[in-house]
């Protein structure tokens, strides 16, 4: 018996050694997929290694649609789970635990719980990544770099960004078209503005779109098979990537980034340049995080956490910015009352600035500073807000602990587009902002640059770079919509940010300043 038993074994080992493996494989897959059942907390039914993510990980279903269909499945839930990969997520949706998550009680939730080696790329030093007291020490030392001094000293350069980039509609218009992607345009405009302001560097990209600057940009944040696949890994069997030292963004564009600021720093250096600039705030940092001797910080900081802070800032800067204000355009040439309203308090404050584009102009702009937030809610650059618990957190209503190393994701583009908190919110309104309407929403239900301690560091500056520039634009030119116009927009483009697919078509009429 015992012969028979061991031959049949010998003869069929290859097919129990297959499903040794499968079943092997099928346990590690699907381990994780008991958790939200096991703490009564409501959640998406997931499938064998992919979890909810199966659609998006096949490019079957953009991230605005999959995101939007996990927001609205369980509408009277403040918060429910799913499963990214075998990764257990938390999405919370509730705008009570959403401000206390990033603002109240944020020193439960100090990090996004973003897992990037510092082996495999640079920018795992930069802010964006950084965890813990690293972050923070980090942060206290770049923030003189965003002071209302350092703004003021750019509102010039800014400026001048902006005529050059008026001189180029007028070339364009020269030529006998008057039809002009708004997103070229404005993309060499805030890589000029980045460029000049943060780095001392004059780059001329609005008069050439395939500059190197413009050109790695773009690759920084392209969505490809490669990057899709690594972040998979990364989920599966994070070791892979760490062991293998994976890069998840371009080498080619990291390095040319690095070798870039790295001799912006040596030069400043070698010939003792120094400007109010971030460039010169990176380089302080360096002095007192690097350099300096016998330093009391319990991190060690080396020079990748300058360069890798200088790319993120420059590119995220840059791209986020130009977005933004292509979509403002868009919306402004659809809504020409809204447009008509917000020329008419430029001209107003001009004349009352005597025409000086200073600090006190820009803050006396109340109803374009409500059309931009419109914009940024209707048009949320970055799709999800992500947090990591860092230790245990107990609901306000003590009716769940979210424990330790739980990764929670903050669906701020739904959010946003909640007719709940935004009534009719494909329409473009900014009363919506209006001090009345903005004290009857609840706290944690608007958040295009983030809240709390962790709000993006570069929100004044963005804010008054679109300022100046569309009180230089619309000043001189009504924006209009063209036939080659694209109504509605499609938004649902292939890189990391919420950007138009096939661009932002407009005409520009010049106009006579009153």
């Amino acid at each position: 018996m015992t012969s028979s038993m061991t031959e049949w074994l010998l003869d069929n080992f290859t097919y129990l050694s297959l499903i040794a493996v499968f079943a092997s494989f099928y346990y590690y897959s699907t381990s994780t997929y008991s958790k939200w059942q096991k703490l009564n907390i409501p959640y998406l039914q997931p499938v064998p290694l992919f979890g909810n993510t199966t659609r998006i990980m096949m490019r079957l279903e953009h991230p605005i649609d999959l995101f939007e269909r996990f927001y609205n499945s369980f509408p009277d839930a403040k918060l429910f789970g799913f499963y990214q990969m075998r990764d257990p997520i938390l999405l919370v949706r509730d705008p009570e635990l959403i401000n206390s998550i990033l603002v109240k009680d944020f020193s439960y939730f100090t990090d996004h719980g973003l897992d990037l080696d510092p082996s495999s790329t640079v920018l795992a030093n930069s802010l964006f990544f950084a965890k813990g007291s690293k972050w923070r020490t980090m942060r206290q030392k770049l923030s003189p770099g965003f002071t209302s001094g350092k703004l003021k000293d750019a509102y010039f350069q800014i400026n001048e960004c902006g005529d050059e980039m008026v001189s180029g509609i007028v070339e364009t218009i020269e030529k006998k078209t008057d039809r002009i992607d708004v997103k070229t345009v404005t993309s060499g405009f805030s890589t000029d503005v980045i460029g000049t302001c943060a780095f001392g560097m004059k780059l001329d990209a609005i008069k050439n779109d395939d500059s190197d600057f413009r050109r790695y940009v773009k690759i920084m944040f392209q969505t490809t098979w490669r990057q899709m696949i690594v972040q998979a890994l990364s989920m599966i069997c994070p070791w892979v990537i760490k062991v293998l030292r994976v890069q998840m963004f371009s080498v080619e564009a990291t390095n040319f980034f690095q070798n870039v600021f790295t001799d912006v720093i040596d030069y400043r250096e070698k010939h003792n340049v120094i400007r109010n600039d971030l460039a010169q705030t990176l380089m302080q940092a360096r002095k007192e995080l690097v350099l300096k001797e016998n330093t009391t910080s319990e991190d060690k900081f080396t020079d990748d956490d300058i360069i890798g802070n200088a790319i993120v800032m420059f590119t995220a800067g840059s791209e986020t910015v130009s977005s933004l204000l292509s979509f403002c355009l868009y919306e402004l040439a659809l809504n020409k009352e809204a447009q008509d309203k917000l020329r008419a308090e430029i001209f107003s404050m001009k004349a009352k600035h005597d025409g000086q584009l200073t600090n006190d102009y820009l803050m006396d702009l109340h109803y374009t500073t409500m059309v931009l937030e419109e914009t940024g809610r209707k048009y949320t650059i970055a799709l999800n807000l992500m947090r990591v618990a860092t230790k245990s957190y107990t609901l306000p209503d003590k009716s769940f602990v979210i424990e330790k190393g739980q990764k929670l994701i903050i669906p701020m583009f739904s959010i946003h587009r909640d007719p709940k908190y935004y009534p009719d919110p494909l329409r473009f309104d900014p009363e919506r902002f209006s001090a009345e309407q903005k004290s009857q929403r609840p706290n944690g239900t608007y958040m295009p640059f983030g809240d709390g301690p962790r709000l993006c560091i570069g929100k004044r500056f963005a804010e008054s770079e679109m300022k100046l520039v569309l009180s230089n634009v619309l000043s001189k030119y009504e924006v209009l919509p063209c036939e080659q116009t694209e109504i509605p927009l499609n938004i649902r483009s292939g890189i990391g940010f919420i950007s138009a697919k096939n661009g932002v078509v407009l005409k520009f009429r010049p106009i006579v300043e009153h």
